[in-house]
């Protein structure tokens, strides 16, 4: 099956299965709702067939281009089938998880995922580590077959609902803060995890702290070797700053477009406009290069970093304008559309937080791309 006959048939089969597909839910939905919604749209998509197209054969795929992948978050997006930032963490997590865990552990697991039978979380973060991973401080030590874990992660999207959790540790003191972490894949139903959501000024519990208080993990669910968790870390994150902000991309159309339906008229200054649907399509624009350059099998690395800058700004210019123009329902209306609006631009605020800040994205742009000084 070829790019073009995959959306003809994937539009198709949304079309006849619209109603069993769509949320029980009107506007946003609680945050136990759109998670329920995106295990529904990822089961039956994946029985279907359409959730396997893209991946890999060993882990329950049908193989062929990335852009399948691509194209059925664009698709489940536009249409408001899900909320995209939940839906992307399987295009976040999977590839690594393909790349550096045992062959059996990624048939296992895998499959699992792509399905919606399982949610997983990324421990990254820690409370004086956030974008800065090679000063984490959350601590793994071996002990014979098994690994040891202690410390905290914090900003750990859905760890309340997640099964597994890929998870960066500090196994060594080396001269070199990014020399010495350690990759771990471990249940999250271990003893000795505490899990504490964190509530959003948007009114959400997406985030969490999370605390590992001497947590066994088998020696064998480390993914790549000991000592190896940077190498994880720098094959993690383009991903998350690739398909996964493909999918924003589609979101933020979609919501452009929305505001062009509803806006008063004469509320929408044309010179605004123009700015932010040029801000929206250089990301666009960008974010397709990289899903072209990801199907033709070239490493993805720090040149992503272009694109989690461009999706901050473009995030926040659109939501900007609907500010200007909704007003009200930005900040008063009480209605199912006015509260959507505002949830969504209180969200944008973090645009430039979440994925990487902005900050550390263009210092890695200035040095590793642009030569203007080391990382160390």
């Amino acid at each position: 099956m070829d790019i073009d006959e995959y959306r003809a048939a994937f539009d198709a089969w949304l079309d006849d299965n619209r109603e069993q597909l769509a949320p029980a839910y009107e506007g946003k939905g609680t945050l136990d709702e759109q998670m329920a919604q995106i295990a529904k749209v990822k089961r039956l998509a994946f029985d279907a067939d359409f959730g396997r197209w893209g991946w890999p054969e060993r882990v329950g795929g049908l193989g062929g281009s990335t852009l399948f992948r691509a194209y059925l978050q664009e698709a489940v997006t536009a249409r408001d089938l899900v909320e995209p930032g939940l839906f992307s963490m399987q295009e976040v997590l999977a590839p690594t998880m393909i790349d550096f865990a045992a062959p059996e552990l990624a048939a296992t697991m895998v499959a699992r995922l792509l399905r919606g039978d399982e949610t997983w979380c990324q421990g990254f973060s820690e409370p004086g580590t956030g974008s800065n991973l090679g000063s984490l401080s959350c601590r793994s030590v071996r002990d014979g077959d098994t690994w040891r874990v202690t410390g905290q992660k914090v900003w750990t999207s859905l760890a309340q609902y997640a099964q597994r959790c890929v998870l960066l540790t500090r196994s060594g003191t080396p001269e070199s803060a990014h020399r010495g972490i350690t990759a771990l894949f471990l249940d999250m139903d271990s003893p000795g995890i505490t899990v504490r959501p964190i509530e959003t000024m948007h009114g959400s519990l997406e985030f969490s702290e999370v605390f590992f208080d001497d947590v066994v993990v088998p020696a064998e669910r480390m993914l790549g070797a000991e000592g190896q968790g940077w190498s994880v870390a720098m094959d993690l994150l383009p991903y998350e700053r690739s398909t996964a902000l493909w999918q924003r991309a589609a979101f933020l159309h979609s919501r452009l477009q929305r505001l062009l339906e509803v806006a008063p008229p004469g509320s929408l200054d044309p010179l605004k406009l123009g700015e932010v649907t040029q801000t929206l399509y250089a990301f666009r624009a960008r974010s397709r290069g990289t899903q072209h350059r990801m199907a033709s099998g070239a490493p993805l690395g720090s040149e992503t970093s272009i694109d989690k800058v461009l999706l901050a700004t473009a995030e926040q210019a659109v939501f900007d304008l609907v500010a200007d123009t909704l007003p009200a329902e930005v900040t008063v209306g009480d209605d199912v559309e006015s509260h959507l609006w505002r949830t969504e631009y209180l969200y944008s605020r973090a645009a430039s937080i979440y994925g990487g800040s902005s900050e550390i994205q263009r210092n890695i742009i200035a040095r590793r791309l642009l030569d203007l000084g080391s990382d160390r």
